[in-house]
């Protein structure tokens, strides 16, 4: 053996030595715990309250089951009415109406007011790694929608990536994954039998509807599978025990009187955090809870920068539910509708420990008002049409159906949990007691909040819309 073959295998050596020692320094940043926890958001679409956990049959959630054992469930939080609406308000923590975001795909989009930031933005200001997740691993199986759908815009990229990847070096991280499920059209495999599912009673009691309320719950059994796979990956690249893991809905179920209006079913959607072991949990937090506190979307935000360590912006509009600085408990929950897709309606409401109240401002537009995309997409509402025409609905059923909507509604959750008593014209002194207080609270917060929908769009504003009307229906504004 010559001493050049000799010297070669010593410098062989010290640089296998060196490649061990770089990969084991790498291997030890990724699995150090973080200064502060990472922050991962589950997101599904149109998604109501209809898991196992909650109660739901024929739907198969092991994993969001567990998740919600291991962490805790909340049963009254809401979001919504619309993705785009929504998710210009959770992302801000600010109400939709107040900057500016309420219209469903805004056609001229206005930046964020001053002193207004989307959480990722202030939490890079926090030192977290920023991520909208595609790119998943591949025992995954499948890849992130990747969807933001804000209605204001913004300078620049607001994630620093879209790869899992990228997670275990770059701690601590906020990422979020957005899931395609339960958003129309449904492809899930079938596995609900819809002769058993349950049928609330707004809704006829007929084959069209079981099959669709089935594969709507399908579509939640395949939300839970990959949710599991993700969960699997967390817990495989050894981050699990330093990330929160927030999951919740994007807006309320994607059936009739569901999505895009302003009963229970349109705003109330799952939330469930898990608390990861590395960190100390809040006080008030414990694995198995279940958390009853009326929550908002807007909530979401400022919890997650006070986790992080950071204070409440000066505007922000939603209030913390979750450690040293969790603020008073909501008595209140607002909700807003505007323009949806070609459907032009202003409806506001308020919900307390009680009664839900809407107002309406545009009674003259019909619930099932021209809409090309609940047309093709929901056969119930369909459905409602042709058994209307026939005499065939029952009066909850039949209410969906009439030409003129009530300006105002007033239920009362405990009695009516599904709705289908309008008490506004109640002579009862405690349901009159109930609706003077409610529209003098929303009332109040229509003015407090600047709602920026007492301006309906103008028909400039929808033609640059490209949004098709129904010359027929008088969509303006009234007195």
């Amino acid at each position: 053996m010559t001493m050049r073959t000799i010297d070669e295998r010593i410098i062989w050596f010290f640089c296998l030595l060196a490649t061990i020692g770089v990969a084991a320094t790498v291997r030890a940043e990724q699995n150090s715990v973080p200064t502060k926890p990472n922050i991962l958001w589950l997101i599904g679409e149109d998604l109501g309250q209809h898991l196992g956990c909650y109660g739901t049959k024929q739907v198969w959630t092991p994993n969001l089951d567990q998740l919600a054992a291991d962490g805790v469930r909340y049963t009254h939080f809401y979001n919504g009415m619309v993705c785009s609406v929504s998710r210009s308000s959770f992302m801000t923590g600010m109400y939709a109406t107040t900057i500016g975001a309420h219209n469903h795909r805004t056609a001229n989009k206005r930046p964020l007011p001053d002193g207004v930031k989307t959480l990722c933005q202030w939490l890079r200001g926090q030192g977290y790694f920023t991520a909208n997740l595609r790119q998943l691993p591949e025992s995954c199986g499948f890849k992130g929608s990747g969807k933001t759908d804000w209605n204001f815009k913004v300078d620049g990229p607001l994630f620093d990536s879209d790869a899992w990847s990228e997670l275990p070096s770059h701690q601590p991280f906020y990422a979020q994954i957005n899931f395609s499920e339960t958003h129309r059209a449904y492809t899930a495999p079938k596995r609900a039998d819809p002769s058993k599912v349950e049928i609330p009673p707004y809704y006829p009691d007929h084959p069209v509807t079981r099959q669709d309320w089935g594969q709507y719950l399908d579509e939640v059994t395949e939300l839970d599978r990959k949710i599991g796979l993700v969960l699997a990956s967390l817990d495989k690249e050894g981050l699990a025990e330093n990330t929160i893991v927030v999951f919740f809905g994007d807006n309320g179920q994607s059936h009739v009187r569901g999505k895009q209006f302003l009963y229970e079913e349109g705003q109330l959607v799952p939330l469930i955090i898990r608390w990861p072991k590395n960190f100390p949990s809040p006080a008030s937090f414990q694995a198995g809870n279940v958390d009853t506190r009326m929550l908002h979307g807007i909530d979401l935000a400022p919890t997650m920068l006070a986790l992080a360590g950071a204070a409440k912006p000066t505007k922000m509009q939603g209030q913390v539910f979750l450690g040293e600085r969790t603020e008073k408990t909501r008595e209140t929950i607002f909700g807003h509708r505007d323009r949806c897709d070609m459907t032009q309606m202003r409806l506001r409401s308020v919900r307390d420990s009680r009664y839900r109240y809407i107002r309406n401002f545009t009674p003259w537009v019909p619930f099932l008002a021209r809409n090309e995309y609940k047309e093709k997409q929901y056969p119930v509402w369909n459905l409602l049409k042709e058994l209307h025409a026939q005499g065939k609905l029952t009066p909850p059923q039949e209410f969906l159906c009439q030409a003129n909507m009530p300006e105002e509604e007033l239920y009362d959750l405990q009695t009516d949990p599904w709705q289908i008593r309008n008490l506004a014209q109640s002579d009862l002194l405690k349901h009159q007691s109930a609706l003077k207080k409610l529209r003098v609270v929303l009332e109040n917060w229509i003015e407090e909040t600047q709602d920026q929908g007492v301006q309906m769009e103008s028909l400039d504003q929808l033609k640059a819309a490209e949004r098709r009307f129904d010359p027929a229906l008088d969509w303006r504004p009234r007195p």
